[in-house]
């Protein structure tokens, strides 16, 4: 088994074809077929289902994949740091909950790297998918949060996952509306206070538990909901019919524009309610330069930003 064999299986898992992925390689088809198939004679295993439809990992070729992203990624690093200058084509991928501040982490990233020829990818997506794809190694780093109600579950099934995770900052939870909607003036905003009006919240899927909800407080009570699965839907539905939800209140106007606030969530006990932005990575994996960057201009923005 060699690394370019490695390389030629994950390009084949990411695009489901073995045309797809020779034109990405640069090289033939049966060039490529010929490298697989010696592959898996080699593991004795069968890494791909081959139908008329396209390619699809068998449950081996799914474990396998695993241990070759986290190989293929170390390699990586370590031609980045030990390498004649550097000089490969650089590969990185972040997995978040909805979140505009890490967006703009990434693109703070992306400049960085404006002059080589890179490869990286942000995925908004549901929380069981950003643990997934820092699991797999799909994503170098997953964004999410936890809270007094949540806590639990997730650093359990980080556990179970060989994730770890680390703290980027603690803050208070906002109800995130737009500044045209009727609680828009007020300092403060309690659970009674919302009835009124719709709850919106991030889809994560039919079997999904409420410790993957993205919103905090997800256990409330809530007479009116209306689930989305993407941020600039749910900017639509804060203006369309004064819906809201609630959010850590890190808010980047200069992607989500100046016309939405965040307004301190109060209970009826008056407690201090509070949660930790973390970012979760494997535990097996030293982090590459372009991770370490994006890290670190994610503290920077949540160290000078105001809560909006």
């Amino acid at each position: 088994m060699t690394l370019q064999q490695i390389r030629y299986a994950i390009a084949i898992a990411d695009t489901g074809s073995f045309n797809k992925a020779a034109e990405s390689l640069y090289i033939s088809q049966p060039s490529l077929s010929e490298s697989m198939k010696d592959l898996e004679q080699e593991l004795g295993i069968t890494l791909f289902n081959r139908t008329a439809r396209g390619i699809t990992l068998t449950n081996d070729g799914m474990e396998f994949m695993i241990y070759a992203r986290q190989l293929h990624s170390q390699y990586e690093v370590m031609a980045e740091r030990f390498g004649q200058n550097g000089n490969i084509k650089k590969h990185f991928g972040v997995s978040t909950q909805h979140y505009s501040f890490v967006v703009k982490a990434f693109i703070n990233t992306i400049n960085q790297y404006n002059s080589t020829e890179f490869e990286f990818a942000v995925r908004e997506s549901r929380t069981i998918d950003v643990i997934e794809d820092v699991f797999a190694s799909r994503s170098e780093v997953g964004i999410l949060y936890l809270s007094d109600f949540n806590q639990n579950a997730m650093k359990k099934i980080f556990s179970n996952k060989r994730l770890e995770y680390h703290i980027l900052t603690t803050c208070g939870i906002y109800v995130y509306l737009w500044n045209g909607h009727p609680l828009a003036g007020k300092k403060s905003i309690s659970h009674q206070d919302l009835e009124p009006y719709p709850c919106l919240s991030f889809e994560q899927g039919p079997d999904s538990s409420f410790y993957y909800a993205e919103e905090a407080l997800s256990t409330n009570d809530y007479p009116k909901v209306i689930k989305a699965n993407d941020r600039a839907t749910m900017l639509n539905l804060m203006v369309g019919i004064n819906g809201y939800t609630l959010c850590c209140g890190y808010i980047c106007e200069e992607l989500n524009g100046g016309d939405y606030a965040a307004i301190p969530y109060r209970d009826h006990e008056e407690q201090d309610l509070k949660v930790d932005l973390i970012y979760i990575i494997r535990r097996d994996i030293k982090l590459s330069k372009i991770a370490e960057t994006f890290i670190t201009e994610l503290k920077n923005y949540l160290e000078t930003a105001d809560i909006r």
